[in-house]
């Protein structure tokens, strides 16, 4: 997989995950069936559960304390903005309380609330993605409460400190981030099946995430069995982690193509700089790529711009996942990437490219009724063969791009030597 997880950030929210990698709904069926499935699902254990709970005065209390706290979060967040596909979030450290303190019920509503909260104040997306996270967090948070309340008769028991209830509730928070992890992996799958699971599942930065979040959910929900009006000392804390989170995030989105999660031009450039002024202080082999999208005006001319969008979004999910993590991946604009392979010589590089060109031409993507396939074409250029910084590197890749085009595309050009300058005429001597 590239390397470019420190340029984004995963995000177990359906409306991120799926953002940029959904597309229109009736082009997907399956899809279609399992969001469907999914909130149907959500609505008949809403109506289920709401028949069978007895509502005290003392639960709705503390449902609205909690869900206070998460509206007061996205309120202390909302003016440093979200970036499009970047919404990782604390709100766990509310809705687990939900989940282990309170009937399954409110962990049915909870996400519900603070999700029509998001929606008006922070960003409005598409409404079913907002419905479908919703459904997802709610499920996941109502196994969780019934597994809990199963194990440990009196839920408020945590505030005593004893070692069985929070142990249990630890394995409740644990069942409802996997739950949620799943349920939202399968629809992004469904989405786009080309996609490896482990690009929607786990990576180190998110596990960290997960298990921040699992640790302040258990420690809000113990600090409210003992008192509800601690809360207003858990709260500092997590407005301020989650304003970090975020200003983190924004930081990674400034260094990330918005279409297709690849670093941008600027961002890729600095990182491409460092790692030649590192192969020419080592001595090591490295080389650049330069792929571009075959005929890519003629899909947009053929089936609109936003198809346009998904070719390119699964272009750089095969180069992601066909690359190493220390690669240097990037779009250098319009259907044009660009690839820095660390260590590799010119037998390496021309492997990589035609894996990459293979791989992508089997890739298909769904639009009307018909599957859109396209070719590259991949250019190259060899540290110290032809140059020794990014400038020479990038015009002789260039040129090899060029002259791949011209024998007919769908190929990979990467010449092994320096091409002669062209020779200059004589000069005429005549008087």
């Amino acid at each position: 997989m590239a390397a470019t997880s420190h340029a984004s950030v995963k995000s177990r929210d359906a409306v991120s995950t799926l953002a940029g990698r959904w597309p229109l709904l009736g082009q997907r069926r399956p899809l279609v069936v399992y969001l469907c499935a999914i909130v149907a699902l959500d609505l008949f254990a809403i109506l289920l559960f709401a028949m069978s709970t007895d509502f005290r005065l003392r639960d709705l209390l503390t449902f609205a304390a909690l869900m206070g706290c998460g509206m007061v979060c996205i309120e202390a967040t909302r003016r440093l903005g979200v970036p499009a596909g970047v919404s990782r979030d604390l709100l766990s450290a509310w809705w687990l309380p939900v989940a282990l303190l309170l009937p399954p019920i409110y962990a049915l509503f909870a996400p519900i609330v603070l999700q029509v909260l998001l929606q008006i104040r922070v960003r409005a997306t598409v409404l079913y993605r907002r419905v479908f996270s919703s459904a997802a967090i709610g499920l996941a948070g109502c196994t969780a409460s019934v597994m809990f309340h199963h194990l440990v008769d009196d839920p408020w028991v945590l505030s005593k400190g004893s070692g069985a209830p929070i142990t249990f509730a630890v394995v409740a928070a644990v069942l409802f981030s996997l739950l949620n992890i799943g349920l939202i992996a399968i629809a992004a799958h469904t989405a786009d099946p080309d996609m490896p699971w482990r690009e929607v599942l786990w990576d180190r930065e998110s596990v960290l995430l997960d298990i921040v979040e699992l640790c302040l959910g258990v420690t809000v929900s113990i600090g409210c069995g003992l008192n509800l009006a601690l809360l207003v000392l858990a709260l500092p804390p997590v407005v301020l982690l989650q304003r970090s989170l975020l200003h983190a995030q924004l930081q990674a989105a400034a260094r990330t193509d918005a279409k297709t999660g690849l670093l941008n031009a600027a961002a890729w450039q600095r990182e491409a700089d460092t790692e030649i002024v590192r192969a020419r202080r080592t001595g090591e082999a490295l080389a650049l790529l330069i792929i571009d999208i075959d005929h890519f005006k003629r899909v947009n001319d053929a089936h609109g711009h936003l198809v346009g969008d998904q070719v390119l979004v699964g272009v750089a999910s095969t180069l992601r996942s066909q690359l190493r993590d220390y690669d240097v991946v990037g779009r250098f604009g319009g259907e044009e990437f660009v690839v820095l392979l660390p260590g590799a010589d010119a037998h390496e590089a021309r492997r990589v490219a035609e894996r990459l060109r293979t791989h992508i031409g089997h890739m298909a993507v769904p639009a009307d009724d018909t599957l859109i396939r396209v070719t590259i074409s991949a250019g190259g250029a060899l540290m110290s063969v032809h140059g020794d910084d990014l400038i020479d590197l990038l015009a002789a890749a260039d040129l090899a791009l060029y002259r791949a085009k011209e024998l007919g595309r769908d190929r990979v050009c990467i010449p092994t030597a320096q091409p002669p300058p062209p020779r200059s005429l004589p000069k005429d001597t005549t008087p």
